[in-house]
């Protein structure tokens, strides 16, 4: 159990980092000495139940662009038996990476997950996320490239080229970022429209 929560830290220290470095390389406004930034993306997705077998729980949902999907409905979905053919699932994905220039501090991680889901007996609903917090330090600029250097907790390095040069005044070797990398999911199953 140990070992698989530090994979699964370890990989999301990967995609963290990864999307700093994206946030850092990308879509900001020339400005000041840098403090910080935030990205955030959200997407939904509807699909229709066309398929339910309750005894084998296997489900098929047809999204909007008459894509289907059929997969197997874990145990861990307690109110699958309230689930209709027609029954309309929706999906909200939401993440959000932000990042802050700090002067010294020591590189580290935190992870935070949560989770609920909707009473038993009542149409299938359930909301996760994840928050984790990765410290990199910074071992090297490089302004001509420009580029910058980070150290994480784990003692890997990855250099990234950033966009706007101007975002690196006031950094220094030395200094590190804190990454604050949040995901969440939403799912919720809402009965077909009454037909008139």
């Amino acid at each position: 159990m140990k070992h698989s929560r530090l994979t699964m830290v370890a990989a999301s220290v990967a995609g963290a980092l990864c999307l700093a470095t994206a946030a850092l390389a990308q879509d900001a406004k020339p400005a000041a000495p840098p403090k910080g930034e935030a990205v955030i993306s959200s997407e939904q997705v509807t699909a229709t139940v066309t398929k339910i077998n309750q005894k084998t729980r296997e489900v098929t949902l047809k999204a909007s662009d008459g894509q289907e999907y059929d997969f197997v409905a874990d145990e861990a979905v307690q109110n699958l038996p309230q689930v209709k053919k027609g029954d309309v699932v929706t999906a909200t994905y939401t993440e959000a990476v932000a990042w802050e220039v700090k002067k010294g501090g020591a590189a580290g991680v935190d992870a935070t997950v949560a989770a609920g889901a909707a009473p038993i007996g009542g149409k299938p609903a359930a909301a996760a996320g994840r928050q984790v917090k990765v410290t990199v330090s910074i071992t090297a600029i490089d302004p001509k490239a420009p580029s910058v250097t980070f150290k994480g907790p784990a003692g890997n390095t990855k250099t990234i080229k950033v966009k706007y040069p101007e975002k690196l005044k006031g950094v220094n070797v030395g200094d590190t970022v804190d990454i604050t990398y949040t995901e969440a999911i939403a799912l919720k199953v809402e009965a077909a429209a009454k037909k008139k």
